[in-house]
C-alpha cells in the first residue's frame, strides 16, 4: 500500500494537478477572507476569529476534493490499467486505501499553509494572542474529518464510470447532500427535524468547531469514510468478477 500511496502523491505532483489544487484553495480562501468585500472578510469583521475560514472552506472543498479524486479509478478504467493494478500483490482494501490516503495527504498539504492565518490573527489581535485557540484547533480537527469524508465519497464515485466528469459531478452531488442536504430538508420533518439534521456532516462539523471533541462526531465521520471506502471495495470486487 505504501508504494501505491507514494505513486499517487508522485502522480499528483508530477503533473500540474497537485500544485493547482493547493494554489486554487489558497487563492480562493485568501481572496474571500482578506481581499473581497463580503461576509467572509476577516478584516472587516473586527474580530480575531477564524470562523469565516471554517465556514467557507467546506464549500470550496466540495468542488476541490472531487476534482482531485475523480481520476482515481475512472482514469485506471479508461486506460485499461485497472486490471494490471489487480495483479499487484495487494488486497482490494490496500489498493483503495492507497488511493484514499494519496488524495487525503494532498488536501492536508493544501490546508497546512492556512495556519499562517492563525499566526497573523494572533499577532495582530488586540490584545495580542486574543484568539480562541481551542475553537480554532477543534475546527481544524473537524475539517480533517470532513476532508476524509469528502475524499472517501470522491474515491467511491470514481469507480462508477470511466468518465472523469461523471465521477466529478457525482462526487460534488453526494458531498453536497451529506454536508448540507440533510440540514436543508430537516425543516420539512417537524419534530424529527433535529434527528434528520444530525445525519448531515454540517451538524457534526459545527459541533467540533466549538472546541470540544465529542466521540459521537468522530464516530460519525469515521463511519462515513469507512462506509464509502467499503462501497468502493465492493464495486472494485464486482469489476473483477
Amino acid at each position: 500500500m505504501k508504494a501505491l500511496l507514494l505513486r499517487e502523491i508522485k502522480a499528483f505532483f508530477g503533473s500540474p494537478i497537485g500544485y493547482l489544487v493547493i494554489a486554487i484553495f489558497l487563492l480562493l480562501n485568501g481572496l474571500f477572507l482578506w481581499v473581497f468585500e463580503n461576509d467572509f472578510n476577516i478584516l472587516n469583521s473586527g474580530f480575531a476569529d477564524m470562523g469565516p475560514f471554517f465556514t467557507l472552506s467546506p464549500w470550496i472543498l466540495i468542488f476541490l476534493i472531487p476534482a482531485v479524486t475523480m481520476r482515481s479509478f475512472s482514469d485506471e478504467k479508461k486506460q485499461g490499467t485497472l486490471e494490471l493494478l489487480f495483479t499487484k500483490p495487494l488486497s482490494t482494501w490496500e489498493i483503495v486505501n492507497g488511493k484514499f490516503f494519496g488524495a487525503f495527504v494532498l488536501i492536508i498539504l493544501a490546508l497546512l499553509p492556512t495556519l499562517i492565518y492563525v499566526a497573523v490573527l494572533s499577532d495582530f489581535g488586540n490584545p495580542q494572542g486574543n484568539i480562541d485557540m481551542g475553537s480554532t484547533m477543534g475546527s481544524y480537527f473537524g475539517l480533517l474529518f470532513l476532508v476524509a469524508g469528502y475524499t472517501a465519497i470522491g474515491i467511491f464515485t470514481s469507480t462508477l464510470s470511466d468518465n472523469q466528469i461523471v465521477a466529478f459531478i457525482s462526487a460534488v452531488f453526494l458531498c453536497f447532500v451529506f454536508f448540507f442536504g440533510f440540514e436543508g430538508v430537516s425543516g420539512f420533518f417537524g419534530g424529527f427535524g433535529s434527528i434528520v439534521s444530525k445525519v448531515g456532516m454540517d451538524y457534526h462539523f459545527r459541533s467540533m468547531s466549538r472546541g470540544v471533541i465529542d466521540t459521537r462526531d468522530v464516530i460519525y465521520f469515521t463511519s462515513i469514510a469507512v462506509l464509502f471506502l467499503s462501497l468502493t471495495v465492493y464495486k472494485l470486487k464486482s469489476l473483477k468478477w
